[in-house]
């Protein structure tokens, strides 16, 4: 299937044409009405959306009916989402919950390959629960299920996995999003589920920001068009939404995700109101228009001043306009209800509402009466206590009757539009259990294309591209080259995308396999010493996967990709071997955002930005060989840096009259991108007619949080949490491991013999561990460089810092519980710690406390800190059940502080 009428993606030669003709701002447009054109408007006010699912009398009187006849805890079970493995069925019946979701990771009976059966199945138990709970009522409440089909079925075994937004806005073809829209609803509905978090409508602004992957563009041009081909291939019309082949969308995050300072996941996006509007609010705009029912709150806060004014008493910004969104019933209900005119569910995010001022998991008033309508409350205790927490604040007056009637209605009204009364139980539905619907050759072949068009090419020196299929031979090598991990990116099967085999993927095809299928396996070389020197080298390389906060660039590091990570930098010493052995280079790179690759593009004979394309890798060699008249289409449509630190190099939001960007997004001198949006090339381009700046070769060897002058760190380096990088990973070991370590998940429960890890909410999701070494002893946990070797860490010591962990103490505290840091072997320190620890526990109210250790008492036993590759071990011989939250270095100014630990006990290993 070839998805035809494809919109130009109009390139820089001729840019300042395409922003004349593509944005035109007329008076017409600067109304409050949503005009349905395809250009990009300019909204002076928030517009009021008339969505293509209207309002129905029937439904209307229906619903009121219903609603007329609940009780409180009914109501309120309505709306309450726990993940489904925090709940039963029989807990479902009882509390009447209307609804579930799965996490990323969240499969039946812990099976990654759950067939579409299975899924259905499981879906079954819950339906039948609520079916169950309201008989002899004299109505009913139908059940629904919700999960992250962000980019095709991803979660499913056997789905077709699409390329990520930023891959699909580079396509710029809203023909093509309509289709896969199509197919992931067919494929969602496949397994008896009925709703999906999709689509994210962000604009990403900064490339540090672990998301950007799941924005379309970083203006809103693009994200316009698509929000509403997506909405209505997902829903389809107001009739088909009722069908059993479509399912339910959800738009998010609202709003200003994609905008936070410095691109931290869930911080501080600081915009004005009119730029909030015209810039992070326009993909809402189409998407409802075309009858999203669903939008889902953001994790950030929004304030309406700039960064650089430390004037306003931010204790004074009203937290009711300002803050956290979740609590923000300016944007949610005096906007996105009132002024626009949303009739459908306000779903928080995954315990967003927990993140509010003065709130938590359990409690928080102040985000119902923002608007919020549905909760994402996710653990057991946590939703249970929630569920009483309301019923309690609108018997005492907290919460309006009125409030909790109007989040019930508004759920109904969905429920009834997606014709949730009549659809039988999931197993039973028209294409539930299909198993060959999912990853069905017609659907790949869809994502096949969009691989296709969303490859942008950069370089083609002396047009060594196409490649020639006949009697020319291949050294195809690099990190990602056979990797379908770093091909497909995070929210693959797993949250993050990772703990995946070769063989959770079915019909997925590598790069490498894909060589091997055009040109033949003799044709093809993994070891460039065996290859003839006329052989082409394709060096594919790529970001391994993330999600969300986990893919955030810390303030300690660049965009400079082969310094992210030491497996990176081997790409780059790849090519410049493979450079000085005479082999021309082509250079494929796997990315959720634009990076630094300067280096590598200088050596490059060709350079090919391929995003994070999924599974289809003979979408690539389809255009690398010009398979069937192929050419390279895809246009950025994000920016590309010339140096480190270019984080923030937007294209103007040409339809906002007189726009500037606001000051943090300017970086002065290094503002010129090395490609500007709209820029790629094809087999026939000439030089571009706009002259490119040249290559920068960035020396910078610090951070894009940091400044030059810095010996000494005044920043925390993270070892584990939300803001730590994959420098150390969590492993654990012991006597029954024969003390090889075995890595720990960030997703799911895992055994080690007796012991038990599981991934715990601490702070933020899925940020701690909960872990009993069993009996099975002596067991350790430990974090640890991926592959053991040492990283130089003497600017801490320098700086005087102390080794910190958060820690909650489930059991008696073993007299043989010991703490230890290593270098590379046999260097390192050990010492006791059961007294210290057991005093700091007794002397705190709280349940997690802090343990603070100077870094010199591991120096002055032995430890190198020019090699360290094991900062943090916990050593135990004896029985210990104990949550880990976060760990870290923290330089200090010399002062000895509150538990912190002497250095009297340590001793080298």
């Amino acid at each position: 299937m070839v998805i035809k009428n494809k919109r130009t993606h109009t390139s820089i030669i001729g840019f300042s044409l395409f922003f004349l003709t593509t944005f035109p701002v007329s008076s017409d447009q600067r109304s409050s009405s949503l005009a349905d054109v395809d250009s990009l408007p300019y909204f002076q006010e928030w517009p009021k959306v008339n969505s293509a699912i209207p309002k129905r009398d029937y439904i209307e009187e229906r619903v009121a009916n219903i609603v007329a006849q609940m009780t409180l805890g009914e109501k309120v079970g309505q709306m309450v989402m726990p993940e489904y493995r925090q709940i039963t069925p029989k807990e479902a019946k009882q509390y009447k919950i209307g609804s579930v979701l799965n996490g990323g990771g969240g499969w039946p009976n812990e099976n990654k390959h759950a067939s579409a059966l299975e899924w259905a199945l499981q879906s079954d138990k819950y339906w039948t629960a609520l079916d169950q709970a309201y008989a002899g009522r004299g109505f009913r409440v139908p059940f629904m299920w919700a999960t992250d089909a962000v980019h095709g079925n991803n979660n499913v075994y056997g789905a077709t996995l699409f390329p990520h937004n930023i891959g699909l806005g580079a396509a710029n073809n809203p023909e093509l999003l309509f289709e896969i829209g199509r197919i992931t609803a067919k494929e969602v509905a496949a397994t008896g589920l009925d709703l999906t978090f999709a689509p994210t409508v962000a604009t990403p602004r900064d490339y540090r920001w672990g998301r950007v992957y799941e924005g379309y563009s970083e203006i809103p041009d693009i994200t316009y068009q698509y929000a509403r081909a997506i909405v209505k291939g997902l829903q389809g019309t107001e009739k088909e939404l009722r069908s059993e082949q479509r399912v339910l969308s959800t738009v998010k995050h609202w709003i200003g995700d994609g905008g936070t300072f410095n691109g931290v996941d869930r911080g501080v996006t600081f915009y004005s109101e009119d730029d909030l509007r015209n810039i992070h609010a326009m993909g809402y705009y189409s998407a409802l228009e075309a009858g999203a029912q669903i939008v889902m709150t953001s994790f950030n806060s929004w304030q309406q001043n700039n960064i650089k004014d430390r004037s306003i008493d931010t204790k004074k910004i009203d937290s009711n306009r300002f803050g956290k969104l979740h609590g923000s019933r300016y944007l949610i209900t005096d906007v996105l209800k009132e002024k626009m005119g949303f009739d459908g569910i306000v779903i928080t995010d995954w315990n967003g509402h927990g993140e509010v001022k003065g709130c938590t998991n359990q409690s928080c008033p102040k985000a119902v009466n923002a608007g919020n309508d549905l909760f994402m409350v996710t653990d057991n205790k946590d939703w249970k206590a929630f569920y009483q927490n309301v019923i309690k604040q609108v018997q005492h007056g907290q919460i309006s009757m009125a409030r909790i009637d109007d989040a019930v209605t508004r759920i109904l009204r969905v429920k009834m539009r997606a014709g949730l009364w009549e659809k039988p139980r999931p197993s039973y539905r028209i294409l539930a259990g299909e198993q060959q619907i999912l990853g069905a050759l017609e659907h790949r072949k869809v994502a096949r294309q969009a691989v296709s068009e969303s490859l942008v090419l950069l370089k083609n020196e002396n047009k060594i591209l196409p490649l020639k299929q006949k009697n020319r031979s291949y050294v195809v090598v690099g990190s990602a080259a056979n990797d379908i991990q770093k091909q497909s990116g995070g929210w693959t099967l797993t949250w993050q995308g990772n703990e995946n085999k070769p063989h959770d993927f079915v019909h997925a095809t590598t790069v490498l396999e894909a060589f091997r299928q055009v040109v033949g396996d003799k044709h093809v070389y993994t070891d460039p010493n065996q290859a003839s020197m006329d052989a082409i080298a394709v060096v594919v390389m790529g970001e391994e996967p993330y999600a969300e906060m986990y893919g955030d660039i810390k303030v300690h590091q660049t965009l400079a990709y082969s310094e992210l990570k030491p497996s990176y930098a081997k790409d780059l010493q790849l090519i410049q071997e493979l450079k000085k052995k005479g082999f021309k280079v082509v250079t494929i790179l796997f990315s959720g955002r634009p990076l630094y690759v300067n280096p590598e593009l200088a050596l490059s004979d060709a350079f090919v930005a391929a995003w994070l394309p999924g599974t289809e890798g003979r979408g690539i060699t389809d255009v690398l060989f010009a398979q069937n008249g192929a050419n390279f289409s895809g246009k950025l449509s994000y920016s590309w840096p010339n140096s480190k630190c270019m984080t923030t190099i937007n294209e103007n939001s040409q339809n906002i009259p007189n726009y500037h960007a606001p000051d943090f997004e300017q970086i002065g001198k290094e503002f010129t991108p090395l490609f500007p949006y709209g820029y790629g090339l094809n087999y026939t381009s000439e030089q571009p007619l706009v002259s490119l700046p040249t290559l920068f070769m960035d020396k910078r060897q610090w951070g894009c949080g940091e400044t030059k002058a810095k010996d000494r760190p005044t920043t925390n380096l993270e070892i584990f949490s939300r803001e730590a990088t994959t420098t150390f990973v969590p492993k654990v070991s012991g006597k029954v491991t024969k003390w090889k370590g075995a890595f720990i998940s960030r997703a799911k429960k895992m055994t080690v013999g007796s012991a038990s890890i599981l991934p715990l909410n601490y702070k933020h999701q899925q940020d701690a561990l909960r872990i009993d070494f069993g009996k099975q002893l002596p067991m350790q946990f430990y974090l640890q460089t991926p592959d053991k070797k040492g990283i130089d860490m003497r600017h801490y010591l320098a700086a005087d810092s102390t080794l910190e962990f958060d820690i909650a103490v489930q059991s008696k505290i073993p007299n043989s519980l010991r703490l230890a840091s290593h270098c590379v072997y046999p260097c390192g320190a050990i010492a006791p710690i059961q007294k210290e620890l057991k005093a700091i526990v007794e002397a705190s109210e709280s349940e997690w406390v802090t343990m603070k250790v100077p870094l010199r008492c591991f120096s002055d036993n032995g430890v190198n800190f020019s090699n360290i590759n094991t900062p943090f071990l916990l050593y135990s011989d004896e029985p210990f059940q104990f949550d880990i939250g976060e760990i870290r270095y923290v330089p200090k100014d010399g002062d000895i502080t509150e538990n912190t630990m002497s250095c009297d006990s340590f001793e080298s290993i």
